[in-house]
């Protein structure tokens, strides 16, 4: 099955706070907290998720309100709606969980993911080339990385020994250096949500999913929530120049969240998501089965570390940010002949998941064939004007 009710939510589902998107037609994008199978509306609490969480208490406040919310809708009714091949317009369907947020992805977190931007960059997006540079790569670097604080003055040592043996490069700069790599993945509103289609380039032969798990901060950068995400990477683009990270990265659908947010409280926090595993599958129409995993256990800064280096003094976001933590996760598994690696194809089915959010589903589509972002912020403003929102 596309969907499996069972695991979308979070195996603690009925301890779990979350809130998402649901889209509703005749009214629109719609702001919702989830308890018992129950989607219920949020609009008079918050009009959009953004405000939501500039609440002094997002969880305390939803929580307060559950006696007196509208039902919106069945989540399983709603899920059977959510596959965008499959969609009846009439009906409601799911949503990227945030709205108004920026979203901002850190990345060359992971030593392994690292290890594979430093690949891209030298086989300059020429998928053929990659494993003999992995092969001469281990036998400089070895597991010598694997340990490195970013910033100290050990991985400064570090940096000058890699400089001498002529193995440097920009993604070591921002993976062992002082300063993360922290970029704008999508802009506002032009997250995918669940069941939605998720976009490739037509014109990329090298590409994959990158499981990862995506905070939720506000305005005033405190960290209120946590989603999963699918920061889709387009290896061959970024490979062939750094320059082409926009490319890369920020085409029609290239950014998934969901299903939900959970908002933090007793049963989950900081700590919950620093021990988080993630797990990724990947189904092809061709039969070809792909599993993952990431831990952010393994993580080289702490994710509140990211959350200062994307925020401050330098950089505010007045509606909050959503913030993709990046991933361990980089597929060699060959599909398509010896030494080629991993690549999609159209018709993947992608899953993302971890017990404490649940699992994310999409399917792979090139991003010209999918129905183009329309639903901007003017028309968000339009429709909460219309319907007494704002």
């Amino acid at each position: 099955m596309y969907f499996d009710f069972d695991h979308i939510l979070p195996d603690d589902a009925d301890r779990a706070l979350l809130i998402g998107r649901l889209w509703l037609p005749e009214v629109g994008p719609v702001v919702v907290a989830h308890q018992g199978g129950v989607l219920f509306d949020l609009s008079r609490l918050a009009p959009t998720a953004s405000q939501l969480l500039e609440l002094d208490d997002p969880a305390a406040a939803v929580c307060a309100a559950f006696p007196t919310l509208q039902v919106a809708a069945l989540l399983t009714d709603v899920l059977a709606n959510s596959d965008e091949l499959k969609r009846d317009p009439a009906r409601p369907w799911l949503l990227a969980p945030c709205d108004l947020q920026v979203i901002k992805a850190s990345g060359v977190t992971f030593i392994a993911s690292l290890l594979e931007r430093v690949i891209e960059e030298q086989a300059r997006g020429d998928a053929s080339k990659a494993q003999g540079i992995r092969q001469a790569l281990a036998g400089i670097l070895g597991d010598n990385l694997a340990d490195v604080v970013p910033g100290s003055a050990e991985a400064l040592r570090v940096k000058q020994v890699l400089i001498a043996q002529g193995a440097w490069s920009q993604y070591l700069e921002v993976g062992i250096g002082p300063d993360a790599e922290i970029f704008t993945k999508a802009p506002v509103l032009a997250a995918v949500g669940t069941g939605a289609l998720v976009g490739i380039h037509a014109e990329s032969a090298w590409n994959n999913p990158e499981p990862e798990v995506v905070l939720a901060v506000n305005s005033r950068g405190l960290t209120v929530g946590a989603a999963l995400g699918n920061d889709v990477n387009l290896r061959d683009f970024e490979g062939r120049s750094a320059l082409l990270l926009g490319k890369a990265k920020d085409n029609n659908a290239s950014c998934a969240i969901g299903p939900f947010i959970r908002l933090f409280d007793a049963d989950f926090d900081m700590a919950t998501i620093r021990g988080a595993d993630l797990s990724l599958q990947v189904q092809g129409r061709d039969g070809y089965t792909l599993q993952g995993a990431s831990s952010l256990t393994k993580i080289s800064r702490d994710p509140l570390d990211l959350v200062a280096q994307a925020c401050g003094a330098n950089h505010q976001y007045p509606d909050g940010f959503m913030l993709f933590l990046g991933t361990m996760f980089a597929p060699t598994q060959d599909r398509h002949g010896p030494g080629l690696g991993f690549t999609h194809e159209v018709g993947d089915v992608v899953r993302v998941a971890t017990p404490s959010l649940g699992t994310l589903v999409n399917r792979v589509y090139h991003c010209d064939q999918i129905a183009p972002w329309s639903f901007g912020l003017t028309a968000l403003m339009r429709n909460l004007a219309r319907r007494g929102l704002l």
